[in-house]
């Protein structure tokens, strides 16, 4: 079979004030069609900038500074823009990691799914609207006659990213290249979209780049795992032959690095009221009910997971508990005084002492904001503090979340990784001095390794600050890792809670054992089975 893609000796430089530096250092990559290739590294090893320049594209700030890139036989490197833009859409489709930065806010999911197909010729868009409702379909979203004609904003995270995987699919690309498409998705859902995104791919004998940072992932999806370091080449391997047995330390320290179990905290003292109580909540948008009788206890100290699939509550819960989005019924009481529904009505010290880190960094940061405005905003707002006692404490909260106050205090967004924007959304969270924190899927985005780095500095800072933490995850991982207690979610209802040990131990919830099931496992084998059991219970 003849490759599709054929990248050698791919140089790419990135600028940093007026100098150049090579972030892709001699990159060769081979595909073929109804090829998966994983890529994997930490942030930072130029996989999305590999992936991007697959399509003959490069970020601002960006080059391609020497090597080739042919799709197809034909010459992507120096061709004219016209030619690489009419490419783009119809042959090589892009997933972005971030649904909520991808689409626009103004359009509907549908319009915005028939665009690629209409300018480009594959289809009238009355079709392109039947197509669109297939695919939803496919990807198991809800409703999916109706969902299309929702706006971004009016969906959750996972069902947005669903959307955005079936967008890319609808000129029926020859390659497509997947950047962390599952990251904002439960592990119910994200077993469907695996499935369904690696089925089109053969079925259409497509190929694709699966750039991810879930080694579990990559072994379910891959024939082939390239290892990037910095811009290099690490090693590259099938795949069942890099999980048996990777060569290269590096690697070997992706595979160790989920190991991570921090110690558990000390217990509450007894009788010691608890931080947060939701009693009875009911809340939803309009006439949609979404969170139905919801009640839970948050005590001091601890560290409490919310886990469940999309759309089962869990961030309206917290947009509740954070004065967001006003309770139809029920009260949420902090250190036993009853909150006012909105934020704006509650006294500033309380808005103070409750603090929210967002799942999506790349959202939540002002891209004009520097991160001395970041950090500096709220010290200010809260605490009063101006001049060079604000400027000292935002050094030392940089100190806090380990960066360099003299190299990234003056830094706008875009010049920071992934990892280093979430941690300044927690030394924002921090500036305010709370007493507790919603951490909201803050490590879903991240490779494992940096990931890892933010999981063990929230166990630092609550340790020595004496933090609470309210942990929204759909990463099972993630929840053995940091939490003391778990409360499960499901359709807007907790169906079970409790400490950490007894949650995972049998015997479960059904819906709990379903979601302990779904998580992926280092076994190229493990997709496949699990869904032929789950096909063979059905019938």
């Amino acid at each position: 079979m003849t490759d599709l893609l054929t990248i050698r000796d791919l140089r790419i430089d990135g600028r940093a004030g007026n100098a150049w530096h090579q972030i892709v250092k001699g990159v060769d990559l081979t595909l073929k069609r109804g090829e998966i290739l994983g890529l994997i590294g930490e942030s930072g090893a130029g996989k999305s900038t590999l992936g991007l320049a697959a399509m003959g594209y490069t970020k601002d700030g960006c080059r391609i500074s020497g090597g080739s890139i042919r799709f197809d036989g034909q010459e992507l490197v120096g061709a004219p823009a016209e030619t690489r833009r009419a490419l783009r859409g119809k042959r090589i489709a892009y997933v972005a990691q971030s649904a909520a930065a991808a689409f626009n806010p103004a359009y509907r999911l549908i319009t915005q799914y028939c665009e690629a197909p209409i300018r480009h010729g594959v289809m009238p868009r009355k079709q392109a609207e039947a197509d669109a409702v297939q695919l939803y379909r496919e990807m198991q979203l809800p409703n999916p006659e109706d969902i299309g004609f929702r706006y971004p904003h009016q969906v959750s995270g996972g069902q947005l990213q669903r959307a955005m995987v079936a967008m890319a699919m609808a000129c029926r690309p020859d390659l497509i290249i997947f950047d962390e498409p599952t990251t904002a998705l439960d592990v119910t859902t994200q077993i469907e979209v695996l499935a369904t995104i690696r089925n089109i791919v053969r079925d259409h004998q497509a190929a694709a780049i699966y750039i991810t940072h879930d080694l579990a992932v990559v072994a379910q999806m891959a024939d082939r795992v390239k290892v990037l370091l910095r811009g290099e080449e690490v090693e590259e391997a099938d795949t069942r032959s890099m999980l048996a047995a990777p060569r290269e330390d590096y690697t070997k320290s992706l595979w160790a690095v989920r190991d991570f179990r921090r110690a558990p905290m000390p217990e509450p003292a007894k009788g010691s009221a608890p931080v947060l109580t939701l009693t009875g909540v009911s809340a939803g948008y309009g006439a949609k009910r979404v969170l139905d009788d919801v009640s839970l206890t948050i005590r001091r100290g601890r560290t409490v997971a919310v886990v469940g699939e999309s759309g089962s509550g869990k961030s309206t819960a917290a947009r509740v508990i954070m004065g967001l989005l006003p309770p139809q019924s029920g009260a949420v009481s902090f250190e036993g005084t009853a909150l006012a529904p909105a934020s704006r009505n509650r006294p500033k010290d309380l808005q103070r002492r409750m603090q929210m880190i967002h799942q999506m960094a790349d959202t939540a940061l002002n891209p004009r904001h520097r991160v001395r405005e970041v950090i500096g905003r709220p010290l200010q707002f809260f605490l009063g503090l101006t001049g060079r006692a604000k400027e000292d404490r935002i050094r030392e909260l940089l100190g806090q979340i380990e960066l360099d106050p003299d190299t990234f205090i003056d830094r706008l967004p875009a010049e920071l990784s992934g990892g280093q924007k979430q941690r300044v959304c927690i030394a924002r969270a921090l500036a305010a001095e709370p007493e507790f924190i919603i951490c909201d899927e803050v490590t879903s985005a991240l490779d494992q390794l940096v990931a890892e780095g933010i999981l063990r500095l929230l166990d630092r800072l609550q340790r020595e600050m004496g933090l609470t933490y309210m942990f929204i995850t759909h990463d099972l991982a993630t929840v053995r890792s940091i939490a003391d207690e778990v409360v499960v979610m499901q359709n807007g209802r907790v169906i079970e809670q409790g400490p950490k040990e007894a949650m995972f131990a049998p015997p479960h919830h059904p819906y709990t054992e379903l979601l302990l099931s779904s998580v992926p496992q280092m076994d190229p084998d493990w997709l496949t089975n699990l869904l032929a059991a789950r096909r063979s219970a059905r019938a």
